[in-house]
Protein backbone atom coordinates (compact mmCIF):
# COMPACT_ATOMS: atom_id res chain seq x y z
CA UNK A 1 0.00 0.00 0.00
CA UNK A 2 1.64 3.09 -0.81
CA UNK A 3 1.06 6.27 0.69
CA UNK A 4 2.43 9.15 -1.15
CA UNK A 5 0.53 12.14 -1.96
CA UNK A 6 -0.10 12.75 -5.95
CA UNK A 7 1.24 15.81 -7.28
CA UNK A 8 -2.30 17.30 -8.21
CA UNK A 9 -3.42 16.65 -4.69
CA UNK A 10 -0.07 18.37 -2.66
CA UNK A 11 -0.74 21.61 -1.07
CA UNK A 12 0.21 24.49 -2.78
CA UNK A 13 4.30 25.11 -1.73
CA UNK A 14 5.52 28.31 -3.36
CA UNK A 15 4.17 31.50 -3.17
CA UNK A 16 4.35 35.01 -4.87
CA UNK A 17 4.79 38.09 -3.37
CA UNK A 18 5.47 42.03 -4.13
CA UNK A 19 8.79 42.27 -2.99
CA UNK A 20 8.01 45.78 -1.56
CA UNK A 21 7.75 46.89 2.15
CA UNK A 22 4.11 47.67 1.93
CA UNK A 23 3.11 44.08 0.66
CA UNK A 24 0.91 42.15 3.20
CA UNK A 25 -0.61 39.58 0.86
CA UNK A 26 0.74 36.23 -0.68
CA UNK A 27 -0.31 35.20 -4.14
CA UNK A 28 -0.94 31.30 -5.47
CA UNK A 29 -0.56 32.51 -9.05
CA UNK A 30 1.98 35.20 -10.36
CA UNK A 31 -0.76 36.65 -12.78
CA UNK A 32 -3.55 37.41 -9.62
CA UNK A 33 -4.85 40.53 -9.97
CA UNK A 34 -3.71 41.23 -7.00
CA UNK A 35 -0.62 41.55 -7.57
CA UNK A 36 -1.51 43.82 -10.95
CA UNK A 37 -0.60 47.54 -9.05
CA UNK A 38 3.15 46.06 -7.45
CA UNK A 39 5.69 48.62 -8.71
CA UNK A 40 8.65 46.26 -7.35
CA UNK A 41 9.63 42.56 -8.39
CA UNK A 42 7.14 39.97 -7.72
CA UNK A 43 9.47 37.46 -6.28
CA UNK A 44 8.93 33.38 -5.40
CA UNK A 45 8.92 31.75 -1.99
CA UNK A 46 7.37 29.03 -0.06
CA UNK A 47 4.47 29.51 1.78
CA UNK A 48 6.05 28.77 5.06
CA UNK A 49 8.55 31.98 4.60
CA UNK A 50 5.69 34.24 3.65
CA UNK A 51 3.94 33.35 7.04
CA UNK A 52 7.45 34.00 8.57
CA UNK A 53 6.77 37.50 7.05
CA UNK A 54 3.46 37.94 8.33
CA UNK A 55 1.65 38.09 4.85
CA UNK A 56 -1.94 36.72 4.56
CA UNK A 57 -3.62 35.47 1.60
CA UNK A 58 -4.53 37.45 -1.04
CA UNK A 59 -8.49 38.26 -1.12
CA UNK A 60 -8.86 37.35 -4.51
CA UNK A 61 -7.31 33.72 -4.68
Amino acid sequence: MSFSTPIEDAPQTSVYLCDSSGGKKYHYSKGCRGLSNCQHEIIKVSLEDAKKRGKTLCGWE
